[in-house]
């Protein structure tokens, strides 16, 4: 049997319109994707950063006095601080989305230093208030 030329060429074509397209959404998946996702997430994701550093330093606070102190008080303020750590599993699912999008452990940490940057004032300010003066 033979094929007519003209079956053979549409199938041709078809066949390199497929492969251009799976050429075209691997560059994007491997190049834009990771661009797309930090312009979409990226503040999202610094928020959680440095909220999620500040409830572990209050959870880290709260079960050292609760060692030091086992009073009423000191195990409701370490049971408010564990409920507190909720925030850290939302930046683990938002690093964990970041990652499937291509970010690396570079740019997340690069995006971490920003949200640490950007709120180092407000942080200092924290300090001043709250820090235990000699």
């Amino acid at each position: 049997m033979r094929v007519n030329s003209s079956s053979r060429d549409r199938s041709l074509f078809a066949i390199n319109v497929l492969a251009l397209m799976a050429v075209a959404a691997f560059f994007i998946w491997q190049f834009a994707a990771p661009h797309i996702a930090r312009e979409l997430y990226g503040q999202e994701y610094k928020a959680l950063v440095f909220k999620c550093d500040n409830v572990m330093r209050d959870h880290f606070v709260a079960k050292a006095r609760t060692v030091n102190d086992r009073s009423e008080a000191s195990l409701q303020g370490l049971r408010a601080a564990e409920v507190g750590l909720i925030t850290c599993h939302d930046y683990d699912r938002m690093r964990k989305r970041l990652r499937k999008f291509g970010l690396s452990d570079t740019d997340l940490a690069l995006l971490g230093i920003a949200a640490i940057e950007e709120q180092a004032e407000d942080v200092r300010a924290f300090v001043r208030t709250h820090e235990i003066r000699y």
